[in-house]
C-alpha cells in the first residue's frame, strides 16, 4: 500500500508541471487510487482470518487506512481539476504536490522500517520531516489563498481554494499516517 503512494504523488507532479491532457493523467491516479482500494480490502480480509500478526491487528489496520486517506486526496485533488475546469496550474499548486510527494515517499521508508523495527529512531526522524513539510504545506496553501485575493473572478477564487485546500489536506493525511507509524514504532520499540 505504502508503495502506491509515491507513484500516485508522481502522476500529480507530472500532472501539475506539465498541464496537459489532465483528464488521461487524473484517469491513471484513479487507477492507482483503485489499486489502493483492492489492497485494503485485502489487508482487511488477511487480518480477519489472520490469528497471529507481526502488529497488532489494530496498528495494521489504522496504517492501512491512514495510507488509503493519503491516496484518496491524492485522487480527489486530480478529479477536482477536471470537474472544476481548471485550465493551467500554478506554483503553489506545484509546489503543494511536490510537498506531497516528499511526504509520501517519507512515509513508504517509514513503513519499510516498521517489517523489522530494528530502527525505531529513523523512523521517528521521518515522522518529524513528514511533520515539518505538512508546516510547510500549511504556509504554502496560506500564501496561495492570499494571493487568490488579488482576482476578481468570485467562481475562480472558490475553485482554486478548494484545490489549494485539498492538497494541503492530502499532506495533513500523510501527517496522520506518520503519526500512526509513530506510535507502532514507539509501541513496539
Amino acid at each position: 500500500m505504502a508503495a502506491l503512494l509515491p507513484k500516485a504523488s508522481a502522476e500529480l507532479v507530472g500532472l501539475f508541471e506539465d498541464f496537459t491532457d489532465v483528464k488521461a493523467k487524473a484517469l491513471r491516479i484513479k487507477d492507482l487510487e483503485h489499486e489502493g482500494d483492492t489492497l485494503s480490502h485485502q489487508i482487511y480480509e488477511q487480518l480477519n482470518r489472520t490469528f497471529i500478526t507481526p502488529l497488532e491487528p489494530e496498528e495494521i489496520s489504522r496504517l492501512a487506512s491512514s495510507l488509503d486517506n493519503v491516496l484518496d486526496y491524492i485522487d480527489g485533488t486530480a478529479r477536482k481539476l477536471r470537474y472544476y475546469g481548471i485550465c493551467e496550474s500554478d506554483q503553489h499548486m506545484i509546489e503543494l504536490a511536490k510537498l506531497i510527494q516528499l511526504s509520501v515517499v517519507e512515509l513508504e521508508e517509514g513503513v519499510k522500517g516498521i517489517r523489522s523495527m530494528k530502527n525505531p529512531d529513523e523512523i521517528e526522524k521521518r515522522c518529524i520531516e513528514i511533520n515539518r513539510l505538512e508546516n510547510i504545506a500549511d504556509d504554502v496553501k496560506a500564501q496561495a489563498i492570499l494571493d487568490l485575493f488579488t482576482r476578481t473572478d468570485a467562481v475562480a477564487i472558490i475553485k482554486l481554494k478548494d484545490i489549494y485546500e485539498s492538497l494541503e489536506k492530502a499532506t495533513d493525511m500523510c501527517e496522520d499516517a506518520a503519526n500512526v507509524l509513530s506510535d507502532i514504532a514507539i509501541r513496539h520499540s
